[in-house]
């Protein structure tokens, strides 16, 4: 699996995403043991970690909002690419993107002080699905059945922005199966079918994650704030936010809470952080449409349930 692990109190977790959508920041979370960041499998005795380093980006990297990745930095044997470092002053400077957008840190997974020792974990009681949506309209937490785990899982959804890569202007809709198709040597629906086999044996609570845009796509609105993403997360991961009321987003079909600790509730329903209630609806209708798209070739290999569970909400 393409995913970052962490255990804790409540049991472990497992983190899906793509690159830049927050897999090494928030499984470094200091309450909870850290398994890994990037490469794991899942077998009948639980999760366990393959690689024992991890490959952080350092882009805009704060001491006060990521403080274990950034000590991690600047310790002895941390490689840094990318990064701009000033000799004279001897600091690195993390929000210097001249270079690239893309700067990175590698380090061993004992630079984490909360790292496990032994790289293992039992069955996660929560499944975690990290996007990075730039178009700003998906909300920054929904609670998935087995089946939307499926679909999000075969579909793989980020957005790359202006800055990221070359010739990319506006916000670009990237899908992945698997959260990391370049790495799956099997057909998606093998590793897809294995995902619902798991969480019928776990009984793990499934959760999509938005570490995107609010208020408006890349330019317009602004990034989800790092804090209310943990909070969010500290509900998800606790079984406290399991507990709340939740009413289904009519964009997407997602069962999304209507209040968290810690989150102004204006935050969970996109629409109500967006200037325009026409805006957001064109544009909730164009990220549905590329749902619809690209998984048009799945569409003739996995069940109805599935296909249930697209996109497209109360109509």
């Amino acid at each position: 699996m393409h995913c970052a692990v962490n255990d804790g109190a409540d049991g472990s977790a497992v983190f899906f995403g793509l690159s830049g959508t927050g897999k090494t920041t928030l499984s470094a979370d200091p309450a909870r043991s850290l398994i890994g960041d990037d490469e794991h499998g899942w077998d009948g005795g639980g999760l366990f970690n393959f690689e024992g380093g991890c490959y952080a980006k350092a882009i805009r990297l704060s001491q006060q909002s990521e403080p274990d990745i950034y000590a991690a930095s600047h310790r002895r044997g941390a490689i840094l690419e990318n990064v701009s470092y000033d000799p004279q002053a001897g600091r690195f400077d993390f929000d210097d993107d001249s270079k690239t957008e893309n700067t990175r840190i590698a380090y061993p997974l004992g630079f984490i002080p909360n790292a496990s020792s032994t790289r293992c974990a039992g069955h996660p009681r929560n499944i975690v699905m990290l996007t990075c949506d730039a178009f700003g309209v998906l909300p920054p937490i929904a609670r998935l059945t087995p089946a939307q785990a499926m679909y999000h899982f075969l579909s793989g959804y980020t957005a790359k922005v202006a800055g990221t890569e070359r010739g990319v202007k506006e916000p670009e809709a990237t899908f992945s199966a698997c959260f990391g198709a370049p790495f799956m040597p099997r057909r998606p629906t093998e590793y897809a079918n294995l995902l619902r086999e798991f969480i019928s044996i776990s009984q793990a609570d499934c959760w999509l994650v938005n570490t995107g845009w609010s208020g408006g796509p890349y330019g317009v609105g602004r990034r989800m704030p790092i804090a209310a993403t943990r909070a969010l997360l500290q509900g998800a991961l606790d079984g406290s936010l399991a507990r709340a009321d939740f009413h289904i987003d009519r964009s997407f079909g997602l069962s999304v809470p209507a209040s968290a600790p810690g989150v102004d509730s204006k935050m969970l329903d996109p629409v109500q952080t967006w200037s325009s209630r026409e805006e957001f609806d064109q544009m909730s209708s164009r990220l549905v449409r590329m749902f619809e798209t690209n998984f048009r070739a799945l569409a003739l290999v996995v069940d109805q349930q599935v296909l249930d569970a697209q996109p497209g909400g109360v109509r």
